[in-house]
Protein backbone atom coordinates (compact mmCIF):
# COMPACT_ATOMS: atom_id res chain seq x y z
CA UNK A 1 0.00 0.00 0.00
CA UNK A 2 1.17 3.36 -0.98
CA UNK A 3 1.70 6.08 1.63
CA UNK A 4 -0.05 9.61 1.04
CA UNK A 5 1.13 12.28 3.01
CA UNK A 6 -2.21 14.34 3.16
CA UNK A 7 -0.44 16.56 5.67
CA UNK A 8 0.72 19.61 3.50
CA UNK A 9 -2.61 19.80 1.92
CA UNK A 10 -4.36 20.30 5.08
CA UNK A 11 -1.64 22.70 6.71
CA UNK A 12 -2.23 24.48 3.13
CA UNK A 13 -6.54 25.04 3.73
CA UNK A 14 -5.99 25.32 7.49
CA UNK A 15 -3.51 28.31 6.42
CA UNK A 16 -6.01 29.41 3.64
CA UNK A 17 -9.21 29.26 5.69
CA UNK A 18 -7.09 30.95 8.41
CA UNK A 19 -6.49 34.01 5.95
CA UNK A 20 -9.72 33.87 4.66
CA UNK A 21 -10.83 34.22 8.72
CA UNK A 22 -8.59 37.28 8.86
CA UNK A 23 -10.04 39.17 5.80
CA UNK A 24 -13.51 38.97 7.51
CA UNK A 25 -12.52 39.93 10.81
CA UNK A 26 -10.31 43.26 9.29
CA UNK A 27 -13.78 43.49 6.77
CA UNK A 28 -15.88 43.33 9.63
CA UNK A 29 -13.52 45.71 11.20
CA UNK A 30 -13.91 47.98 8.40
CA UNK A 31 -17.64 47.83 7.93
CA UNK A 32 -18.61 48.49 11.51
CA UNK A 33 -15.84 51.38 11.50
CA UNK A 34 -17.59 52.75 8.69
CA UNK A 35 -20.99 52.01 10.28
CA UNK A 36 -20.05 53.99 13.68
CA UNK A 37 -18.55 56.83 11.25
CA UNK A 38 -21.97 57.73 9.69
CA UNK A 39 -23.63 56.96 12.92
CA UNK A 40 -21.34 59.99 14.56
CA UNK A 41 -21.89 62.07 11.87
CA UNK A 42 -25.55 60.90 11.68
CA UNK A 43 -25.67 62.47 15.56
CA UNK A 44 -23.11 65.11 14.74
CA UNK A 45 -25.38 67.10 12.34
CA UNK A 46 -28.60 65.99 14.07
CA UNK A 47 -27.28 68.09 17.45
CA UNK A 48 -26.07 71.03 15.33
CA UNK A 49 -29.78 70.98 13.99
CA UNK A 50 -31.26 71.02 17.43
CA UNK A 51 -28.23 73.05 18.30
CA UNK A 52 -29.26 75.86 15.45
CA UNK A 53 -33.09 75.81 16.65
CA UNK A 54 -32.31 75.99 20.33
CA UNK A 55 -30.62 79.12 19.16
CA UNK A 56 -33.46 80.29 16.83
CA UNK A 57 -36.09 80.28 20.00
CA UNK A 58 -33.94 81.79 21.99
CA UNK A 59 -33.56 84.65 19.97
CA UNK A 60 -37.24 84.65 19.18
CA UNK A 61 -38.28 84.63 22.73
CA UNK A 62 -35.88 87.80 23.19
CA UNK A 63 -37.45 89.43 20.82
CA UNK A 64 -40.73 88.74 22.09
CA UNK A 65 -39.24 89.91 25.93
CA UNK A 66 -38.51 92.74 24.01
CA UNK A 67 -42.07 93.20 22.22
CA UNK A 68 -43.59 92.33 25.97
CA UNK A 69 -41.40 95.32 27.59
CA UNK A 70 -42.34 97.74 24.84
CA UNK A 71 -46.41 96.43 25.44
CA UNK A 72 -46.37 97.09 29.15
CA UNK A 73 -44.44 100.52 28.40
CA UNK A 74 -47.39 101.54 26.26
CA UNK A 75 -50.07 100.18 28.38
CA UNK A 76 -48.00 101.78 31.78
CA UNK A 77 -48.04 105.32 29.37
CA UNK A 78 -51.46 104.74 28.42
CA UNK A 79 -53.03 104.37 31.54
CA UNK A 80 -50.89 107.45 32.70
CA UNK A 81 -52.82 109.72 29.50
CA UNK A 82 -56.26 108.11 30.79
CA UNK A 83 -55.47 109.04 34.37
CA UNK A 84 -54.83 112.90 33.25
CA UNK A 85 -57.11 112.84 30.68
CA UNK A 86 -59.82 112.03 33.58
CA UNK A 87 -58.37 114.85 35.80
CA UNK A 88 -58.64 116.75 32.85
CA UNK A 89 -61.86 116.20 32.30
CA UNK A 90 -62.94 116.07 36.38
CA UNK A 91 -61.57 119.99 36.36
CA UNK A 92 -63.48 121.38 33.06
CA UNK A 93 -66.54 119.23 34.69
CA UNK A 94 -65.83 121.04 37.95
CA UNK A 95 -64.97 124.52 36.62
CA UNK A 96 -68.59 125.74 36.37
CA UNK A 97 -69.07 124.95 39.71
CA UNK A 98 -67.36 127.40 41.64
CA UNK A 99 -68.69 129.93 39.06
CA UNK A 100 -72.50 128.54 40.35
CA UNK A 101 -71.45 128.35 44.60
CA UNK A 102 -70.65 131.82 44.06
CA UNK A 103 -73.60 133.06 42.27
CA UNK A 104 -75.96 131.03 44.67
CA UNK A 105 -73.96 132.85 47.72
CA UNK A 106 -74.91 135.67 46.18
CA UNK A 107 -78.32 134.79 45.39
CA UNK A 108 -79.42 133.25 49.54
CA UNK A 109 -77.60 136.65 51.14
CA UNK A 110 -81.07 139.01 52.24
CA UNK A 111 -80.47 142.79 52.36
CA UNK A 112 -78.56 143.78 55.85
CA UNK A 113 -76.31 141.17 55.60
CA UNK A 114 -72.74 140.99 54.30
CA UNK A 115 -69.90 138.37 54.06
CA UNK A 116 -66.43 139.94 55.41
CA UNK A 117 -64.85 135.99 55.55
CA UNK A 118 -65.37 132.92 52.82
CA UNK A 119 -62.90 129.64 53.45
CA UNK A 120 -63.36 126.77 51.89
CA UNK A 121 -62.29 123.15 52.72
CA UNK A 122 -63.25 120.27 50.77
CA UNK A 123 -66.95 120.20 50.44
CA UNK A 124 -67.75 122.75 53.62
CA UNK A 125 -67.43 126.51 53.49
CA UNK A 126 -66.85 128.43 56.74
CA UNK A 127 -68.84 132.23 56.62
CA UNK A 128 -67.83 134.89 58.67
CA UNK A 129 -70.33 138.12 58.07
CA UNK A 130 -72.22 140.75 59.61
CA UNK A 131 -75.89 141.53 59.81
CA UNK A 132 -78.00 144.15 60.95
CA UNK A 133 -80.51 141.87 63.17
CA UNK A 134 -80.12 137.63 64.39
CA UNK A 135 -83.25 137.65 61.84
CA UNK A 136 -81.47 138.28 59.01
CA UNK A 137 -78.76 135.87 59.86
CA UNK A 138 -82.00 132.98 60.65
CA UNK A 139 -83.09 134.35 56.81
CA UNK A 140 -80.12 133.03 55.60
CA UNK A 141 -80.07 129.80 56.86
CA UNK A 142 -83.39 129.33 55.79
CA UNK A 143 -81.70 130.39 52.14
CA UNK A 144 -79.48 127.80 52.47
CA UNK A 145 -81.49 125.00 53.55
CA UNK A 146 -83.73 125.92 50.23
CA UNK A 147 -81.13 125.98 47.80
CA UNK A 148 -79.56 122.91 45.85
CA UNK A 149 -76.10 124.07 46.20
CA UNK A 150 -75.85 123.93 49.59
CA UNK A 151 -77.01 122.50 52.81
CA UNK A 152 -76.68 121.57 56.54
CA UNK A 153 -76.02 125.37 57.73
CA UNK A 154 -74.04 125.21 61.32
CA UNK A 155 -74.08 128.63 62.73
CA UNK A 156 -71.52 128.38 65.63
CA UNK A 157 -71.21 131.96 66.71
CA UNK A 158 -73.33 135.33 66.88
CA UNK A 159 -71.40 138.07 68.93
CA UNK A 160 -71.87 142.19 68.72
CA UNK A 161 -69.51 143.75 66.53
CA UNK A 162 -67.06 146.53 67.16
CA UNK A 163 -67.38 150.01 67.91
CA UNK A 164 -67.05 150.52 64.37
CA UNK A 165 -69.85 148.39 63.02
CA UNK A 166 -72.20 149.45 65.75
CA UNK A 167 -75.65 147.77 65.74
CA UNK A 168 -74.23 144.95 63.61
CA UNK A 169 -73.82 141.32 65.04
CA UNK A 170 -71.15 139.50 63.82
CA UNK A 171 -71.67 135.58 62.81
CA UNK A 172 -69.81 132.32 62.08
CA UNK A 173 -71.39 129.69 60.18
CA UNK A 174 -70.40 126.97 57.90
CA UNK A 175 -72.35 125.26 54.96
CA UNK A 176 -72.03 122.20 53.17
CA UNK A 177 -71.80 122.56 49.38
CA UNK A 178 -73.25 119.91 47.05
CA UNK A 179 -73.51 119.76 43.49
CA UNK A 180 -77.70 118.87 42.17
CA UNK A 181 -78.72 116.40 40.04
CA UNK A 182 -78.61 117.61 36.51
CA UNK A 183 -82.40 118.01 35.38
CA UNK A 184 -83.67 114.97 33.44
CA UNK A 185 -81.45 112.71 35.65
CA UNK A 186 -83.10 110.33 38.33
CA UNK A 187 -81.63 108.40 40.88
CA UNK A 188 -81.71 104.49 40.13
Amino acid sequence: MAKINLRPWREELRAEKQKQFIVMIVGAAIIAAGLAFLWKSDLDSRIDYQQSRNAYIKTASGQLDEQIKEIEDLKRKRDELLSRMQVIQDLQGKRPVIVRVFDELVQTLPEGLFYTDLKKKEDRIDIVGMAESNSRISALMRRFEQSDWFSDPNLSNVAAADNDRAGYSQFNLSVQQQTPEPEGEEKQ
